[in-house]
């Protein structure tokens, strides 16, 4: 069974894995549905790179939380428009177009990774429109941390934040020859996405989990199918401010980390924590995947019990 054929997201005979709207300045955004759908609603926003097929590969296991997952495009991804420019910020308007699209009055939000700061900004700017959030494994706004920003971070994932400040040109160019490796690594073996990083054997482990083997080769071949623009401008988005402070955030709020996480390292949730009011921390021992079965259990059981 392939990522994009899955029972439940195919429902009386809709496809439910590709869906379309527009954002409010006409660009298309594509989306997904997965789990309960008559459960309550929650916003998932992929990670840097990704697309709206990352999710856990058990569509029964999200189902079991009471949760209608909503996954989608960011843009430049998979079939979504590009949109040059944008700031963190401007997810807000592109998770209320969805919302609207589904008829959705409130929902959840949580980003992973570097969709982290994106949930935030939806969580920031949507109202009384979110009832809960989190961000997992997030990053910290480049400027608010020096040269900690750094601290514990991949030397790859360093000198990807050199191109990013040497200019879109030259990020466009690493890119491209990135994403013609990774596509040659997933072709071979889903495990070995990322072996380029120093990942502690926890990460690794998750990697090689045969299940998620074919999430994350789908992840790989729709995330750049119409260019890398979307890989280019998220990173640039993540070294220019964000168009929202993190503490106005009124909504109910879980930081997410894990203290061998060299991806987004723990200094980067650690600010968030002290940042975002009451937020409500959950640290583990763990790296960037953590515990994917039992953390979407608990985190997506959470996010959908503040509906209402």
């Amino acid at each position: 069974m392939t990522p994009t054929s899955s029972p439940l997201a195919k429902i009386s005979g809709v496809d439910r894995s590709r869906q379309v709207t527009q954002a409010p300045d006409g660009r298309s955004l594509v989306f997904a549905e997965w789990g309960d759908t008559d459960g309550s609603p929650v916003f998932a926003l992929h990670g840097t790179p990704g697309c709206r097929l990352l999710r856990h590969p058990s569509e029964e296991l999200i189902a079991s939380t009471g949760t209608r997952l909503i996954t989608y495009d960011r843009p430049g991804y998979g079939g979504s428009d590009r949109h040059r420019g944008h700031r963190m910020a401007d997810a807000a308007g592109d998770v209320t177009a969805i919302a609207d699209h589904l008829g959705l009055a409130r929902f959840a939000v949580f980003g992973v990774s570097g969709g982290g700061p994106h949930a935030l900004g939806v969580a920031a700017l949507c109202g009384n429109r979110v009832t809960r959030a989190a961000s997992v494994v997030g990053l910290a706004p480049f400027d608010v941390l020096g040269d900690d920003w750094y601290t514990g971070m991949d030397p790859q994932n360093v000198t990807e934040v050199g191109w990013a400040l040497d200019g879109e040109e030259r990020l466009a160019a690493e890119y491209l020859r990135e994403d013609a490796q990774d596509r040659a690594r997933v072709a071979e073996d889903p495990a070995k996405m990322l072996e380029n990083f120093d990942l502690p054997e926890a990460d690794r482990a998750v990697l090689g989990r045969p299940d998620w083997a074919s999430v994350r080769r789908a992840v790989a071949l729709e995330q750049t199918r119409n260019g890398v623009w979307g890989w280019v401008d998220d990173s640039l988005a993540q070294i220019w401010p964000w168009g929202f402070d993190p503490a106005t955030i009124s909504v109910l709020t879980q930081i997410w980390y894990g203290t061998q996480d060299v991806l987004s390292p723990p200094g980067h949730s650690e600010w968030l924590a002290r940042t975002v009011p009451g937020a409500i921390v959950r640290r583990t021992g763990l790296g960037h995947f953590g515990d994917p079965d039992a953390d979407t259990v608990e985190r997506l059981t959470w996010l959908a019990g503040g509906a209402g």
